[in-house]
């Protein structure tokens, strides 16, 4: 309906018989003897004519819906009233004449006031002493909702609503307004989207949703008139069983019966409805993460509230922000994807407990656009903790104080509110790749990996070793000969990537780690000072064997930014947010940008694709880290690392196929002093949820590395068999190679002490490290491929470049002394 002309005279006529009533209304209130003097409806049309012709009508508050990332899977609900605004076309027509039939059926016949009501329910009232009628119109009710929901106080919302002469006189006067300015069904509308049903249920369509579980389309008759007998009423009304049900049943009687009077329904329609059984669901819509729609969800459902508080696009603050979210009617649909956190829920839950002291964690992102598709993990999203087990941290323990376990609502596998995630091992070794690929050094640089590299950082107190400096062991205790990046990733060796780190500079193997996602913070009155030392890297020796805290959504989307050629994209829990007109907001848009160039992420893609048993573009991978072999459990190509901390506080296992990266942890989130933590845990987890979630998805090839960042220049290396070593040692540096004896001799045909071969043979990379064998005089052995600790010649086994092994060694500084085992 358009908005109607209103007639001067009848608009004049109303707003003076109004004010007169207002006089009589008030006089009678307060001076009974002279209600109706002239003097008492002067006195109250004078106030009626200071009130203000307009009032501000703020749209109420709306319920959010959060959608799986098909848009169809309901997620959660975020509200502080239950409901959903629908515009009027779209509010069926029983619904709005049942409302009209309970309320006001002379809606569309008065100007907002209905003066001859208003003086009838006066006088029935005195007669009976208390208040048996009502005189309010649909409109005058719908401004009492409007001024509630424009309070900025609660003494406004009191004012708003308490039974008083002035409230009903600012009501008239408002409601003549709104009827100037807004058509009757627009009026109507707002009214059924407004007014409170009970149960949490604001609005027609929460109302439909929580007493009947359909949307107000599928509403019967009898339906309607019963939700319409809510209003007055809200709560009144069990329905369930019993008298309530008796009373539910008489007054939706009522309605329909109003409803033959004001020609809605036939008398038959209405005796046929009457008929119809009452059937409550009762059913109360669920709020918040603590109610997601499946409880393994909730986690996630805490990431995206996390990440929403943070956007200042809602509100100034948090608060503001989260009141927006709770009251907006925003539709989102998330990147929660059920069949990722199926994958992930059920090979954690297969594993471990909600009861274990151990958290198994996986995060799942995909490449490319940050979204994150699952986070699971052995614990209750709950805010109950009352049947916690104690904390497994031996001070609290002994104070009686509970653990995170079973329920939490800790950020555990993100971040937040002091948690800053755990040490990640070996998995840090990649950054040093990145460093050093972007440094100019190719996958094919050698490096002789001994037992042992001696650094100068010198390092003091309990963490001391080799002699005052910070040195780095493998984990095997012994040495590896020369190795290129593809093997020393492969098999994750320590004394490979400290060497490469300081090569590559350690600050820039830090800023290669922030580049790609990984924070730094600090943590009070601990050693861990990991935001300090990310400045200062210079003094983090141990940096690249993973000393620092990360989350596994962290990790996940570092090793993802490699798979998606070097694009970085912040991690996000949104696909899409619309408000509710159905405007698009930017705020739900991926957010990426190129930190990584192209050809450097490919190659270190390339390195990162032997520790878990594939095979690199070039053929280069030579041992893996994992216990089986990743890419035969998942069945597609993969790359990732395993990780390893001192102790095996945490283990940890990054894995990602082109469209998918999983980083799966295992520690003890209230006691990270907890040792012992396994790999036979974590591993299958990671690998055989990524298979599970990767059912039914196309293979697709990892992009290959350029030659050249892959071998860099290959030189040949000159035959020195059987030559002094002496001899030999010089032949070789002329040419420019890094010349190193191994301290082992081996059988050979030459003579003892001569040269029985190097390792690498034939060619290898220009500048690139050469180690001596020495020939014990055996006689055994085949000159010019001599056994050794190394892992042979071929084209991959390269040098380190132009830059001298003493070069390696920067100026003494100080070290946190922290290092992991490597793994």
């Amino acid at each position: 309906m358009r908005k109607r002309d209103h007639n001067l005279l009848a608009n004049a006529a109303s707003l003076l018989i109004c004010g007169l009533l207002a006089g009589v209304v008030v006089a009678a209130a307060a001076f009974p003897a002279v209600a109706m003097s002239g003097l008492a409806a002067k006195a109250a049309g004078d106030a009626f004519g200071k009130l203000p012709d307009e009032l501000t009508v703020k749209r109420s508050p709306q319920i959010s819906y959060l959608y799986a990332a098909d848009g169809k899977t309901p997620l959660a609900t975020m509200y502080d009233e239950n409901r959903r605004e629908l515009p009027f076309e779209e509010i069926p027509e029983v619904v709005r004449k049942a409302v009209l039939a309970a309320e006001d059926q002379k809606f569309y016949e008065h100007n907002g006031v209905d003066a001859l009501g208003i003086a009838r329910a006066f006088v029935a009232n005195k007669q009976a002493g208390t208040v048996q009628q009502g005189a309010s119109t649909l409109t005058m009710q719908f401004v009492r909702l409007s001024i509630s929901y424009s309070a900025d106080t609660a003494q406004e919302v009191v004012d708003a609503t308490e039974d008083t002469t002035k409230r009903k006189v600012r009501e008239m006067r408002y409601a003549m307004a709104i009827e100037q300015r807004m058509t009757k069904d627009e009026i109507l509308a707002g009214y059924i989207n407004t007014a409170y049903f009970g149960n949490r249920a604001y609005g027609i369509y929460a109302a439909a949703k929580v007493y009947f579980d359909k949307e107000p389309k599928a509403l019967t008759a009898a339906e309607a008139a019963f939700l319409a007998a809510l209003v007055k009423f809200p709560g009144d009304y069990n329905a369930s069983t019993g008298t309530g049900k008796d009373i539910a049943i008489g007054r939706r009687d009522y309605v329909l019966q109003e409803m033959v009077g004001t020609g809605a329904l036939t008398q038959a329609e209405a005796d046929l409805s009457k008929k119809e059984e009452l059937k409550v669901v009762g059913k109360v819509t669920p709020n918040g993460c603590v109610q997601t729609g499946n409880p393994s969800w909730g986690f996630f459902c805490d990431y995206f509230q996390r990440w929403w508080n943070k956007q200042e696009v809602f509100g100034a603050t948090a608060y503001d922000r989260e009141r927006a979210l709770k009251s907006g009617g925003f539709r989102i649909v998330t990147t929660l994807d059920p069949t990722v956190q199926l994958a992930m829920k059920k090979n954690v839950d297969k594993r471990r407990t909600t009861k274990d002291a151990e958290a198994l964690m996986l995060a799942a992102v995909e490449p490319g656009t940050g979204y994150v598709r699952g986070l699971a993990v052995n614990r209750v999203f709950s805010i109950d903790d009352s049947k916690n087990l104690l904390s497994s941290d031996p001070a609290k323990k002994r104070k009686g104080i509970k653990g995170s376990r079973p329920n939490t609502t800790n950020p555990l596998l993100t971040g937040g509110d002091g948690f800053t995630g755990y040490q990640a091992g070996s998995a840090f070794k990649i950054f040093s790749i990145v460093a050093a690929l972007e440094k100019g050094y190719p996958l094919a640089t050698t490096i002789d990996a001994k037992d042992k590299f001696v650094t100068n950082f010198p390092i003091s107190g309990k963490d001391a070793n080799c002699g005052g400096y910070y040195c780095a062991k493998n984990a095997s205790g012994k040495g590896y000969g020369p190795l290129n990046m593809w093997e020393a990733f492969g098999a994750s060796i320590n004394t490979f990537f400290v060497p490469l780190a300081i090569m590559a500079g350690v600050q820039n193997t830090v800023n290669a780690a922030k580049k790609m996602g990984i924070t730094f913070h600090d943590e009070p009155g601990t050693n861990q000072d990991d935001f300090y030392y990310s400045n200062h890297a210079d003094q983090w020796g141990a940096f690249v064997l993973g000393v620092s805290a990360t989350t596994p959504l962290e990790l996940a989307n570092a090793y993802a930014t490699l798979v998606a050629d070097g694009k970085y994209c912040e991690p996000t829990p949104v696909v899409s947010i619309h408000d509710s007109k159905g405007n698009k907001l930017a705020v739900g848009d991926p957010r990426c940008s190129q930190v990584i160039k192209t050809d450097v992420a490919r190659a270190a893609t390339d390195a990162a694709r032997c520790p878990g048993g594939d095979r690199s573009a070039y053929n280069d991978c030579n041992g893996r880290t994992t216990n089986q072999a990743s890419r035969g459990i998942v069945g597609k190509p993969i790359m990732g690392k395993t990780g390893t901390t001192d102790g095996s506080k945490s283990v940890t296992l990054t894995l990602s196929t082109r469209q998918l990266t999983i980083s799966g942890f295992l520690t003890d989130p209230d006691y990270a002093h907890n040792g012992g933590m396994s790999h036979s845990i974590v591993n299958p987890a990671v690998q055989y949820a990524l298979r599970d979630a990767m059912k039914g998805k196309p293979t697709m090839q990892f992009a290959k590395p350029s030659k050249k960042i892959a071998d860099g220049d290959q030189v040949s290396i000159p035959n020195v068999e059987c030559k002094p070593v002496a001899e030999a040692k010089s032949i070789l540096k002329n040419r420019g190679f890094e010349v190193s004896v191994a301290p082992e001799e081996v059988a050979s045909k030459c003579p003892k002490g001569t040269v029985a071969g190097t390792t690498p043979s034939g060619r290898t990379i220009k500048g690139g490290v050469v180690v001596i064998q020495v020939s014990n005089g055996s006689g055994a052995g085949t000159p010019g491929n001599p056994p050794g600790p190394g892992t042979g010649g071929g084209p991959g086994n390269g040098g380190n470049g132009n830059r001298g092994f003493l070069d390696w060694l920067l100026p003494a500084v100080f070290i946190t002394g922290r290092e992991t085992i490597g793994g």
